[in-house]
């Protein structure tokens, strides 16, 4: 957990409260976060059912693991530590969103649970919907499809710290889903997102 380092703040309430702004825009915020190795397909997924969203009418974002590493997180590396603080800053931002009503999706490998259930208790704790998609494929075919050669890199001992290679990735125990993408096109796999966010009462028909 973050330390707080800054003092003398207070809280500002605004005069605007969470309903009013799923009033507005005719839809709950909540967070879905895939999670999953490099190459197993999690950034396609997310963008995909974000497309689908969009164009059903839904105000829907996509908060890419990449996207982020070229802004808000430019400043974190790899390590372990790095790694804990790139998955909180992005909880917050992902809180952010849901709260004001967007249907959020974030694409990031977290290979921690500990970083993951503490993202899930940031939104518990807002009173705000968290869903886990473990995006599943065996790290052989994500090797193979290796998008960004960075398998081919990890295993030449080019990139330290590489998760599935030379550190760790922790699958998730309790996700609401998991999705095995392999064998299936990004369509397939987004409608069965889409199934879940209709389970949850996130969307409708």
């Amino acid at each position: 957990m973050a330390q707080q380092k800054a003092t003398n703040i207070t809280w500002h309430e605004g005069h605007v409260d969470r309903n009013a702004r799923c009033d507005l825009l005719k839809q709950q915020g909540a967070t879905i976060w895939f999670t999953g190795l490099s190459g197993c397909g999690k950034s396609t997924v997310a963008f995909t059912v974000e497309h689908a969203l969009v164009e059903r009418g839904h105000l829907a974002y996509c908060l890419d693991g990449d996207n982020i590493r070229h802004g808000l997180n430019k400043n974190l590396g790899f390590s372990p530590e790095d790694r804990t603080e790139n998955i909180r800053r992005i909880g917050e931002v992902a809180k952010l969103f849901a709260d004001t009503g967007v249907l959020t999706f974030t694409s990031f490998i977290s290979p921690y649970r500990a970083d993951r259930d503490l993202v899930r208790k940031i939104h518990d704790d807002a009173g705000l919907k968290f869903l886990e998609v473990f995006v599943k494929a065996p790290i052989e075919e994500c090797e193979k499809r290796d998008p960004k050669g960075l398998y081919k890199k990890a295993r030449a001992g080019e990139i330290k710290e590489f998760t599935g290679i030379s550190a760790p990735y922790e699958e998730p125990l309790k996700a609401e889903l998991v999705l095995e993408n392999y064998g299936r096109e990004p369509q397939e796999s987004a409608q069965i997102v889409i199934d879940l966010l209709k389970k949850h009462g996130l969307i409708r028909d």
